[in-house]
């Protein structure tokens, strides 16, 4: 056992996704937000590239004090109803603020007429309206009017700036970067930056899934969530090109896509670590039980019964079933 612990590095011992927002009292719509902020710390998984979540850092998140109130509080978000009595404004202002991009949304999503629904941070929202008291009433700004009169809307735009602002704080490579700038270019952009095939195939592998999934695969809802993803401004899109440039020379010196044939890179993989065994975070049966174990200590503990009591281990199984 000590050879093993010594082996496999601590961060291995970590919980999945599901099992993480169990143990931190969270939807997983809640959990997912929590990682993408940086509120949870999570680690890559080797064998899979999901991202997985240390025990310590689940135990820390449990001793803080309000907890799970305060972790939930701070990944509340809101609509434009809601986030406009929040902030005590009408919903037309808080429309206009929002599309001429100070206020800045968290996420999307597609209702049943196919409308975009964006969501907003709360707690965002407050810090807005204690920092620009001004713009919560009376006139506003010449240059704001300007660009809403000239039918600007940046909130998909602000949205994909954010949203890949915070991918690309768990990437944890060149390439891994350099798929989040790809994801959000338009086709024929990235086949003009990227003209190596086996190079753009790598990328599209490492694709992050930025877009929420709405439908069917096909589906208008489903395009037209993947079209939210996409940069349609051009500014924008040379804004994405530059970043992309930067990213592929850093990605091509730490080592060159895959192609057909080449020989896998010897440090691959790294073995999974058993798993985490000094006790569990919360426990419905005796001490020393993870959760995961209750039904598996609940048959083995009615087959000890039924044979202290002559049973045959057969019924036993079945009535613990």
């Amino acid at each position: 056992m000590v050879e093993e612990a010594v082996a496999c590095p601590a961060a291995e011992r970590s919980y999945a996704p599901s099992r993480a927002a169990r143990e931190l009292e969270l939807r997983r719509s809640e959990f997912d937000l929590a990682v993408l902020l940086g509120s949870v710390r999570s680690i890559p998984d080797g064998e899979t590239g999901r991202r997985r979540v240390p025990v310590a850092e689940i135990r820390r998140l449990r001793t803080t004090r309000g907890f799970p109130h305060v972790l939930r509080e701070r990944l509340q978000t809101v609509g434009t109803a809601d986030g406009a009595a929040l902030m005590r404004i009408t919903e037309a202002r808080f429309t206009r603020l929002a599309r001429a991009g100070l206020l800045v949304p968290i996420r999307f999503y597609l209702n049943r007429y196919q409308s975009v629904v964006w969501h907003y941070l709360a707690d965002d929202l407050r810090q807005f309206a204690d920092a620009n008291p001004a713009l919560l009433t009376g006139r506003a700004p010449e240059t704001m009017r300007a660009r809403l009169e000239a039918g600007e809307d940046s909130r998909a735009r602000n949205w994909r700036a954010r949203y890949s602002g915070h991918l690309l704080r768990l990437a944890e490579d060149g390439w891994a970067r350099a798929a989040i700038a790809a994801s959000i270019l338009p086709q024929g952009e990235l086949e003009d930056a990227v003209p190596d095939p086996w190079e753009r195939a790598h990328l599209n592998r490492l694709r992050p899934g930025l877009a929420p999934v709405s439908g069917p695969a096909g589906s208008p809802a489903a395009r037209r969530a993947a079209a939210l993803q996409l940069a349609d401004d051009p500014a924008e899109v040379r804004w994405l090109l530059a970043i992309l440039g930067l990213d592929l020379d850093e990605a091509r010196r730490e080592s060159a896509a895959p192609r057909p044939g080449a020989q896998a890179p010897a440090a691959g993989v790294p073995e999974r670590c058993p798993p985490e065994t000094d006790g569990p975070l919360e426990t419905d049966g005796p001490p020393g039980l993870p959760r995961r174990g209750m039904f598996g200590w609940l048959r083995r503990r009615q087959t000890r019964l039924s044979t202290d009591r002559g049973l045959p281990q057969t019924v036993a199984s079945k009535s613990s079933a």
